[in-house]
């Protein structure tokens, strides 16, 4: 009796042991900005850990960016917590907030890459709660897109360096008609960068909020920032119809020659480069305030994982070969982020007068990176629907500028104060 209970018992035990063993051989992969040559790259890269890691399988799921943070909320709701998710920053504060994202500072601790990574990349894996719930793989920063042949043809030689040279060349360029306008403004989702980067840049600071929690965007000079923009629009200064634009369409009015100026991050300059003589077009740093400083806003996404999650060690693994020196700049080139490995720029990719403008931002103490505040719970809806809906409503003249940023003022405030009463 004995023995047929121990021979069933390890019967038993090898049979969860094998199920349990399969199953940590599989690995699923949540992707959520997405292009058919983007997950092609995904694809070859999971084909090379597979390749060295014999009988794992991975399942890539790639969500669509404009359902992605539904669809992926869905699959945590029910149950399907994936191992390995690409993380914006935009969502890596709520999940961090919500204690939902595994700490991985003892697993940085062992990893021999750790102390390679700028002290930027480090910052930013640790930007939600002061530990690191994610790996960056690369940042989005804002610098100046300029059409050398259309600047010419105004008169003019060079970029603007400062923000009211901007205005007064987006001005020039626009009376050249023809259908020209200075400056590619996007009006769509997507077009908070631009104001935050203007009403910081006009006031002189990157503090979005005082100690208190205030939010700054109510002071004099940020109010003056905004009003930069309206002005620019309402005057003519960037086409009628970029009040709709989203991120496709201020790069294609670039590249065709529509407008003259855009302020992107080097995603945009792989359809620039498709489209546009290199020779024709150069990338500056932001132009300056009156403080003689910029605020080029500084975005990044990652690799994360839950903590729900069933396998994190092997949901490492994978982050860390991802992350290598190796496959990070390759996927760096390739998907348009500046890269997280220290001497990077020293890359021949990069030594062009294309890159030249971000790398002088990432160096140069007048140009310190504005982070957006994405460990608030409300950033997500601030950024893709109030701004959009409220910047729209202004520039068309229907209400005026104090009032939108007070609007905004107030809504970040709440969220930033409830923020602060939460760390206590």
């Amino acid at each position: 009796m004995t023995h047929t209970f121990t021979l069933k018992a390890l019967v038993l035990a090898t049979g969860l042991t094998m199920a349990m063993s399969s199953l940590a051989a599989k690995l699923t992969v949540v992707e959520v900005i997405t292009s058919p040559p983007r997950t092609e790259l995904l694809q070859k890269m999971l084909g090379e850990y597979k390749a060295q890691h014999p009988g794992t399988e991975i399942e890539l799921i790639s969500l669509p960016w404009g359902q992605a943070f539904e669809k992926l909320g869905t699959m945590l709701q029910s149950g399907e917590v994936p191992d390995v998710v690409e993380m914006p920053d935009t969502w890596q504060g709520l999940y961090a907030s919500n204690n939902m994202l595994e700490d991985l500072e003892p697993r940085l601790k062992s990893w021999e890459g750790t102390g390679q990574l700028t002290a930027k990349t480090l910052a930013m894996a640790r930007a939600a709660n002061g530990k690191a719930t994610m790996i960056p793989y690369g940042f989005y920063m804002r610098a100046l897109f300029w059409n050398k042949k259309l600047f010419q043809q105004a008169g003019l030689s060079e970029p603007p360096k400062t923000l009211e040279e901007f205005a007064s060349d987006a001005k020039r360029i626009s009376a050249l008609g023809n259908g020209i306008s200075g400056y590619c403004l996007r009006g769509g989702v997507g077009g908070t960068n631009a104001w935050m980067m203007f009403m910081t840049g006009m006031n002189g600071s990157p503090a979005l909020f005082d100690k208190d929690g205030n939010s700054t965007l109510t002071q004099p000079g940020a109010i003056k920032g905004a009003q930069l923009l309206v002005d620019m629009y309402q005057q003519g200064g960037a086409p009628k119809d970029s009040i709709n634009w989203g991120f496709n369409e201020i790069v294609s009015a670039f590249y065709s020659g529509k407008c003259a100026m855009l302020d992107q991050d080097p995603d945009a300059l792989i359809a620039i480069k498709k489209s546009m003589p290199a020779d024709d077009f150069a990338v500056a740093p932001m132009p300056v305030g009156p403080s003689g400083k910029a605020f080029p806003t500084i975005g990044y996404t990652g690799w994360a994982i839950f903590k729900q999650g069933k396998q994190k060690d092997l949901a490492w693994s994978l982050i860390s070969f991802l992350s290598n020196k190796t496959n990070n700049l390759a996927w760096a080139k390739f998907v348009g982020t500046l890269p997280i490995y220290q001497g990077a720029e020293q890359d021949p990719f990069y030594q062009t007068p294309q890159f030249s403008g971000w790398f002088k931002e990432l160096n140069d103490p007048n140009y310190v990176p504005l982070t957006m505040p994405t460990h608030l719970k409300g950033w997500g809806y601030f950024n893709s629907v109030l701004v959009k809906e409220s910047s729209q409503e202004t520039l068309l003249g229907e209400n005026d500028t104090e009032s939108m940023v007070k609007a905004w003022a107030k809504y970040l405030t709440k969220d930033q104060k409830a923020w602060l009463a939460a760390q206590k």
